[in-house]
């Protein structure tokens, strides 16, 4: 056979074998060409839901997941029931401490505000019979507070921060007084004394007293220049007099670095502005004649 007539009939071959496969796959039935397709979405759709459906939200505790009250365990539950009861009387105790504390607090502004007109022209008779009268409503205060105290023996300081400020300025109030009528400080006893405070748990802290000396000096400086103007030239030697005694023993305490010391602090300030009214009277030849023979002997 020649080789054109031999190539010939191989693609004749071939056309023939094409057309038998194209008629085979035509001769397929609908139904299963539906089932490869099928098959395919199935393989292929799962792994697309999970890429581009959003994450399903989480399923939160379900309700049975914590105990019923009934099976709370007998003694956290005992526990808890008194906590509750504990709290609750402090929180009604302390609203009625609260209450006194206020009444405190008007009364010493009253009694502060009448001891202001010390800076005016006033005789000093007035003015301190007005404080004075406020202070014995303040006493009968503190008589009050310490009935309600009674309620809680030994428990002073666990409700002291509630009246602590009020008693500063108390304090501070009862020492100018103090001064104003002997020229001298108001010891612890005397406050103390002065307050009804002096007998059972209920007294006056000691940096309470203090705190309120150091108040007590913010006074001085103001008071002196008032004098001074009226015309006591005398009295800015008292005062430098007097704080200064009162600085150098402030000195002999250890004092940390809290509120207390910050208030010490301030005092040397005021000492120095006595001592420049008192300098100041001193170089223009105001000073009395016995402060001069004082000031040369000393």
């Amino acid at each position: 056979m020649r080789p054109a007539a031999a190539a010939a009939t191989a693609t004749a071959a071939a056309l023939r074998l094409r057309l038998r496969l194209r008629s085979a796959a035509a001769s397929l039935s609908p139904p299963a060409t539906a089932l490869l397709t099928h098959r395919r979405a199935a393989l292929l759709l799962p792994p697309l839901r999970r890429l581009c459906s959003p994450a399903p939200p989480r399923a939160s505790a379900a309700p049975d997941s914590q105990p019923p009250p009934g099976l709370l365990s007998p003694v956290m539950d005992a526990q808890f029931e008194s906590f509750r009861s504990q709290l609750d009387e402090s929180s009604t105790l302390r609203d009625r401490i609260r209450t006194v504390v206020s009444e405190i607090e008007s009364a010493s502004r009253v009694a502060t505000a009448a001891l202001l007109l010390v800076h005016q022209p006033v005789p000093l008779e007035d003015v301190l019979g007005k404080a004075k009268a406020q202070v014995e409503v303040i006493k009968g205060l503190y008589a009050q507070l310490a009935e309600v105290l009674k309620e809680c023996p030994g428990q002073y300081y666990r409700y002291h921060g509630d009246w602590k400020s009020e008693t500063q300025v108390v304090v501070s109030m009862l020492a100018f007084m103090h001064w104003l009528e002997t020229g001298g400080l108001l010891m612890h006893a005397e406050a103390q004394e002065k307050l009804g405070l002096s007998s059972g748990e209920f007294c006056l802290d000691v940096e309470d007293y203090l705190t309120g000396l150091c108040f007590m000096s913010n006074e001085f400086p103001r008071f002196v220049v008032n004098r001074v103007t009226a015309g006591d030239y005398d009295c800015p030697r008292k005062v430098l007099s007097f704080l200064t005694d009162l600085h150098a023993s402030f000195r002999m305490l250890n004092l940390r670095n809290d509120f207390l010391r910050k208030k010490f602090d301030g005092m040397k300030y005021d000492l120095r502005r006595v001592e420049e009214v008192y300098y100041d009277v001193k170089i223009r030849g105001l000073a009395p004649a016995e402060s001069k023979q004082e000031a040369s002997q000393s």
